[in-house]
């Protein structure tokens, strides 16, 4: 597992979607830090929102995202613990096409090496919609560190070895 050098980076635009009912523009912090990472990789930040805890608005934004063809990729945070009010899992199953379970199992093993147990309460996944990734990752600070330092920032780079997301983009959509 390594970036291999002698291959040719290649940038995808990522959308942000930050979960919360508490949290504005002034106060998303783990927005802003997936937004620093994102950009600080090379990727280009197509589009960034706020949505309150609810199916149906995330569904809707989700869809909006998946249809637009100058979006490759959707990175959430929040929404995915245990309580009533998180519902991001659901809201990101009912538009995907195809989970992919280790993605979520792979952060919980990372999460576990900094907050230990307690990863059991994350929801944490990934799902490809209509040739479009999205990836769900808890709202905390530590979390969308876990996410983007632990998986996305070698998954989302092309020279990533011996495989990466991107290199399969262009066959999401074979039938």
């Amino acid at each position: 597992m390594a970036i291999d050098e002698s291959r040719t980076f290649r940038p995808i635009n990522i959308a942000l979607l930050t979960v919360s009912d508490t949290r504005g523009p002034d106060d998303d912090t783990s927005g802003d830090i997936l937004a620093a990472r994102i950009t600080g990789a090379g990727h280009t930040l197509v589009a960034r929102a706020i949505e309150r805890d609810d199916a149906g608005a995330i569904m809707s934004r989700l869809e909006g995202w998946i249809d637009d063809p100058a979006v490759d990729a959707v990175i959430s945070t929040g929404g995915t613990g245990l309580t009533g009010r998180d519902i991001t899992p659901e809201a990101v199953l009912r538009v995907a096409d195809k989970e992919i379970p280790g993605f979520g199992e792979l952060f919980r093993w990372i999460s576990y090496q900094t907050i230990g147990t307690s990863t059991v309460q994350s929801r944490a996944l990934a799902a490809v919609a209509r040739g479009t990734y999205i990836f769900a990752l808890p709202g905390s600070n530590g979390a969308v560190k876990d996410g983007w330092d632990g998986i996305l920032a070698e998954q989302l780079d092309s020279r990533n070895r011996p495989c990466n997301f991107v290199e399969l983009m262009p066959r999401l959509l074979e039938r």
